[in-house]
């Protein structure tokens, strides 16, 4: 990425050096709680949950499948309403769906009769309703974050798997959201193309320090990318512990210490749940 590239990036996102313990909050959750209900039962999926993630971390919810953590990812996308408890962003309370928090989902939902750069841009006819050069350059900036700026005019039939997941990717961050909230994208993909789009998604975080939740229940994958690591209970969902990862990036899925957290991950999961608060 170029440097006049990055200088476009908002600077507070930018500022890597401050500790995370000292920036700002981003976005708070406060006793948020889910109940599923029909005329015959009720379903509690998640417990009241309260937690706070700070501008510019990397937070990964991790779980058990059906803990509720993709419905928590849902709930702060806007996608569905909490029971009970509230959201807030900068201060503000989240309400529905905004182009402030952009999800990348387990499916890359690109629009197939469009080509690569075609579906980056159509995220920015928004914020550059007027201006399409700045819209093409603004795309092409991302496509060479996500190293696929050669790629442009692809068709997206001609795309492997993990090229796919890399155009959705771009295509989520180049409105420049608030939040991006990413609902485990690559179970689908290759041992081999996991580990490069781990690589790819640590880059693209140093550089830009956007705030990024991201579900999973593989807790080798929650070591690698996760500042802190929420862990989950299973239904109904509460947390049960709250690990910061403390290693320097970018981080090999394969290193030993990453495996090291990955146990301690699986620990918590596996043994009662712990006292500590998720702030």
């Amino acid at each position: 990425m170029s440097v006049d590239a990055a200088n476009q990036m908002p600077a507070a996102d930018r500022n890597l050096e401050t500790p995370a313990g000292a920036r700002p909050v981003k976005l708070k959750l406060t006793e948020v709680s889910k109940t599923y209900a029909n005329a015959s039962k009720a379903v509690e999926a998640l417990q009241p949950i309260s937690a706070e993630i700070r501008a510019g971390e990397f937070l990964v919810f991790f779980g058990p499948s059906g803990c509720g953590k993709s419905t928590l990812l849902n709930i702060i996308a806007g996608f569905e309403e909490p029971t009970s408890g509230e959201i807030t962003l900068d201060g503000t309370r989240v309400e529905g769906p905004h182009h402030d928090r952009l999800m990348l989902f387990q499916e890359h939902g690109l629009f197939p009769w469009l080509n690569v750069i075609e579906n980056v841009l159509f995220g920015l006819r928004r914020q550059f309703r007027f201006k399409p050069k700045a819209r093409r350059q603004r795309a092409r900036q991302f496509l060479e974050m996500v190293h696929l700026d050669q790629f442009e005019k692809a068709p997206i039939h001609e795309l492997s798997g993990g090229m796919k997941q890399r155009v959705a990717l771009a295509r989520a961050l180049a409105p420049d959201p608030k939040v991006l909230l990413v609902d485990e994208p690559f179970p689908a993909l290759d041992a081999l193309t996991r580990t490069k789009l781990y690589g790819d998604l640590q880059e693209i975080f140093v550089r830009t320090g956007k705030t990024i939740i991201l579900v999973t229940h593989d807790p080798r994958e929650a070591a690698c990318l996760g500042d802190r690591v929420l862990v989950f209970s299973g239904r109904p969902g509460r947390i049960k512990a709250d690990i910061p990862i403390d290693l320097p990036r970018i981080r090999d899925i394969n290193d030993p210490k990453v495996a090291d957290y990955a146990k301690t991950i699986m620990s918590h999961l596996e043994g009662p749940s712990s006292e500590s608060t998720a702030t």
